[in-house]
C-alpha cells in the first residue's frame, strides 16, 4: 500500500477531485494548507498598500491506495492540476505499513 500526498492549487481542486472520481478513487482526505515553494509567495494590494504574501493557500489531498493504482492516480492528478505555471504543486508517494478500519477491525489492504 502507498500514501499519496498531493499539494495543488486551490482553484484546480474541483478538476482533480472529479478526475479522481472518474477513475473510481473516492477515499481521500482534503485539507486547506498554506505554504511556499520556489515561487516564494507573491505581492498583493491590500487596502491600498502593497503586501508580500509568502505563504500561499493550497489544497492537500491524501490518498491511501493499493500499489497497482499509484501510477494511475499520479497521472490523473498531474493531468488535472497542470497549468504549466510555477506553483502547480507537488506529489509525494510513501509506503504505508498498516491500515486498520476502526469500525470493523479489518487490517491491511482490506481496510483500504
Amino acid at each position: 500500500m502507498k500514501k499519496i500526498e498531493a499539494i495543488i492549487r486551490t482553484n484546480e481542486f474541483l478538476a482533480v477531485k472529479n478526475a479522481l472520481y472518474a477513475i473510481e478513487v473516492h477515499g481521500m482526505t482534503v485539507s486547506e494548507v498554506h505554504g511556499c515553494g520556489k515561487q516564494k509567495g507573491k505581492k498583493e494590494i491590500y487596502r491600498g498598500a502593497e503586501v508580500y504574501v509568502d505563504l500561499l493557500r493550497k489544497m492537500k489531498l491524501e490518498i491511501v491506495c493499493h500499489d497497482e493504482t499509484v501510477e494511475d492516480i499520479i497521472r490523473v492528478i498531474c493531468q488535472a492540476a497542470h497549468t504549466g505555471m510555477v506553483g502547480d504543486g507537488k506529489i509525494f508517494v510513501m509506503p504505508v505499513e498498516q491500515v486498520i478500519r476502526i469500525r470493523t477491525g479489518e487490517r491491511g489492504e482490506a481496510a483500504v
